[in-house]
């Protein structure tokens, strides 16, 4: 074997060795966290409105809500994981989102929904950016896409599997423990968040150098191509952290990332309504289980697509168009859902929508690490998802607010459609801008590895 092949190949075993380590761990955690987000898209049109009294606006804001609270502690929450490391301040942060999630089972009335809502965005905030920033610490560029794929599964995943899972709590859990099934099902999926918590602290190794599971050649493999590509980024465009929070191009890659998420969050929680809706606009009938099932289809084939998505931009190191193709799918699909004859084709509009925002997603996180390392990747990447994540409010509350306007989800899922493409166009923008104003560093943005 010539030294470059054996180079290769210790390459390979070394990320087929860290893959398998830390990506299942981390993808069930993200499960969890996207599970305890979400799943009250479920409670909602199964006995938590009406119990509570929730209009479509009210419920709107008790989802988003969430979102402030995770807006404002995103930025000081992954310094502090960049500085304490990833096994204690990601434990920390699951132990405290699993109180909150579990306490929602006991909410009296709207007002403490809501403060709960809001506090569980406190709890959590960090979370995502805090993995993605660890990702950084433990994969290669080539290979960071594919990673961030990987472990983005979840979200569909958690939304497919939690459909079901949340409808089969919800139905068989009523009257346990003299529950409301909805109350029921906060409680039984909150409770994993504070087990894993301590998993986490045992399990994780914050860097590579104190990797005992990885043989000394890997280790060393590994720290000299990451500190390759770290000197590299930083010799040719070194952002402190005050520059990374405050530049043009950081804020247009917020936006982005704002565009994408609106669509995540406003189908992801609105979703089960629609499903609902369809005995009122086709005749269907479908039960709670029924209802679950068919809101699992569009995430299911959604996490298979995603993983070859971002293996493919990983191969071509290409990212401008990985994300702006399935944008500009997903901005005709979503609008396209409400005029199809049946629920059959609305279904395959919605999915089409699903698969764009989650083929976006992981692909557009391996851009900001290109030019952004140690302190400044910590902020800024957190900075990106704060921001873009006003739309995790932004999303379910006008969308509610829309639909109690107009009757109907018509006018929201054109909102939807819209921020897709515009987020296509300003990434697109960005990556034909000139190279002295993107100061991308040792490629083009557009052909970033």
């Amino acid at each position: 074997m010539n030294p470059e092949s054996a180079v290769s190949e210790l390459g390979r075993s070394t990320i087929t060795k860290v893959t398998r380590r830390l990506i299942p761990f981390l993808a069930l955690l993200y499960f969890i966290n996207y599970l305890d987000r979400v799943n009250i898209g479920f409670a909602g049109p199964n006995g938590m409105n009406a119990e509570l009294g929730l209009s479509a606006t009210m419920f709107g804001f008790a989802s988003g809500i969430f979102f402030f609270g995770y807006l404002f502690l995103e930025v000081p929450s992954n310094i502090a994981l960049h500085r304490f490391g990833a096994r204690r301040w990601l434990a920390r942060i699951m132990l405290t989102w699993g109180m909150v999630s579990t306490a929602i089972a006991f909410v009296p009335n709207a007002h403490t929904l809501v403060v709960l809502r809001f506090l569980l965005g406190v709890t959590e905030a960090g979370f995502f950016p805090g993995i993605i920033l660890y990702l950084t610490l433990w994969f290669p560029a080539k290979q960071r896409a594919w990673a961030v794929s990987l472990f983005m599964v979840a979200v569909p995943v958690s939304t497919a599997v939690g459909s079901t899972l949340s409808a089969l709590v919800i139905d068989w859990g009523h009257g346990v423990l003299g529950l409301a099934g909805w109350r029921f099902m906060f409680l039984v999926e909150g409770l994993p968040a504070v087990a894993l918590a301590i998993a986490c602290w045992f399990y994780l190794t914050d860097r590579p150098a104190q990797a005992r599971w990885l043989d000394a050649d890997e280790r060393q493999w590994l720290q000299s191509t990451l500190e390759a590509e770290r000197a590299t980024a930083e010799g040719a465009a070194h952002w402190p952290l005050r520059k990374a929070l405050t530049h043009p191009r950081m804020l247009a890659l917020a936006f982005i990332y704002f565009g994408i998420v609106y669509g995540l969050y406003a189908v992801g929680f609105f979703l089960p309504t629609i499903v609902a809706g369809f005995q009122q606009q086709y005749g269907s009938h479908l039960g709670i289980i029924g209802r679950g099932l068919v809101t699992a289809i569009p995430y299911a084939i959604a996490a298979i697509v995603m993983v070859f998505w971002a293996r493919h931009a990983d191969r071509t190191g290409e990212r401008v168009w990985h994300v702006a193709i399935p944008a500009i799918i997903g901005g005709v699909s979503t609008p396209a859902a409400l005029y199809m004859a049946n629920p059959y084709l609305a279904m395959v509009a919605i999915t089409l929508t699903t698969c764009s925002i989650m083929c976006a997603m992981p692909v557009f996180w391996a851009l900001p690490s290109t030019f952004l390392t140690g302190a400044a990747a910590a902020g800024g990447i957190a900075l990106i998802n704060s921001l873009g994540n006003i739309s995790g409010f932004g999303g379910p509350y006008v969308t509610g607010w829309l639909n109690d306007l107009t009757g109907g989800p018509h006018a929201s899922l054109w909102v939807v459609g819209g921020f897709s493409l515009a987020s296509a166009a300003v990434v697109i923008l960005l990556g034909a801008a000139p190279a002295t104003t993107r100061s991308a560093g040792p490629e083009t943005f557009s052909r970033t590895r």
